[in-house]
């Protein structure tokens, strides 16, 4: 079974999030991780962390539509505050306000 277009989470060893979306090709690949900032990302882990990185991504929302997973993007991007930098890599939304809390 394959998904459609998705907005996924992933979790990174250290706790923080990175919430992003799938609309490429016919929808959701496995093999997509996202477009976060790698350097980021190295700065905040350990070596060992580096050296054994263990991510989760977790399907948020899922969609046939594009336009509907773009702005689901970044409603969640909001409210799990994934563009706060102690909680998340997102580098977009750094001015929004918090929407309805999940």
């Amino acid at each position: 079974m394959s998904l459609a277009y998705v907005v996924y989470k992933i979790t990174f060893p250290n706790g923080k999030i990175y919430v992003g979306k799938d609309i490429g090709g016919t929808g959701h690949s496995l093999r997509y991780f996202g477009s976060w900032n790698d350097q980021l990302v190295a700065a905040d882990l350990t070596d060992e962390q580096q050296r054994h990185l263990i991510i989760s991504k977790e399907i948020l929302f899922e969609s046939e539509s594009k336009t509907e997973v773009s702005k689901m993007e970044g409603e969640f991007i909001v409210q799990l505050r994934a563009n706060d930098p102690l909680i998340g890599y997102n580098q977009t939304h750094r001015g929004s306000t918090s929407l309805t809390r999940i």
